[in-house]
């Protein structure tokens, strides 16, 4: 299973994609000025609302397994030191809130991503942003939620490959140097082909996107991002 949308009717699926990104906007701003136990404690069920809304659980999060181990060791390397005490667990809890902030982040943006389709969301970057700018980052958003699977998959299929040749018996630095090179010349290959690909389909400026539109299943998440962004605000105030 890949981390990418996914078909459905629920309430996530029939927002607004502008809806859903000022949302996570809003959230990851709250989150960022409310890093303490008693704000995280109320953002967490804020977070798991909005990946149910999109029909998502806990296997959607597996696919950041890659990510989870770097949130949990960040809080005892931050705590060790060099010299007496030895660790200091004020660090350690400080770089925690930090860890699990950025973990709930990730759970709104699994929503968002389960429940978006990729033109969907190019639409609603260049509507957002005016003139060329928009265009520019609405194409890379799209091409970075298309290709971003694939490249994970080729580096999947790299691993799969050298355990079928024994590989796994090799040390752990000649089995990452192995991934990470056929990994990067798949990529380097598909971006080749990509570029053919674009020129051959004469790249657009101005394609045909999907019709947005606010409706009234919006207006909730609209207030929640409006209350999200003035509860940042008055903290840093």
């Amino acid at each position: 299973m890949t981390l990418s949308y996914v078909p459905g009717d629920s309430v996530g699926h029939r927002l607004d994609p502008r809806s859903k990104l000022l949302v996570q906007v809003a959230f990851a701003a709250a989150a960022y000025a409310y890093t303490t136990p008693r704000g995280l404690a109320v953002l967490t069920p804020l977070a798991a609302a909005c990946l149910l809304a999109a029909d998502g659980g806990a296997r959607d999060l597996w696919e950041y397994r890659v990510a989870l181990p770097f949130l949990l060791v960040a809080p005892l390397v931050a705590g060790a030191t060099l010299g007496a005490p030895w660790f200091r667990v004020e660090r350690a809890a400080d770089t925690g809130l930090a860890s699990y902030r950025v973990f709930l982040i990730l759970v709104v943006a699994a929503a968002y991503v389960r429940s978006t389709p990729v033109r969907e969301s190019r639409a609603a970057v260049q509507r957002t942003i005016p003139g060329r700018p928009g265009v520019f980052l609405g194409a890379g958003v799209a091409l970075v939620f298309r290709f971003l699977p694939l490249l994970r998959r080729d580096l999947f299929a790299a691993r799969d490959a050298m355990r079928a040749r024994l590989g796994g018996e090799r040390p752990v630095r000649d089995r990452m140097r192995i991934v990470a090179v056929a990994g990067i010349d798949r990529a380097l290959s598909r971006a080749d082909r990509l570029g053919t690909a674009l020129v051959a389909r004469c790249f657009a400026w101005n394609p045909t996107l999907p019709r947005l539109a606010f409706r009234r299943v919006d207006a909730p998440a609209l207030a929640l991002a409006g209350c999200l962004f003035a509860a940042a605000v008055l903290r840093i105030a």
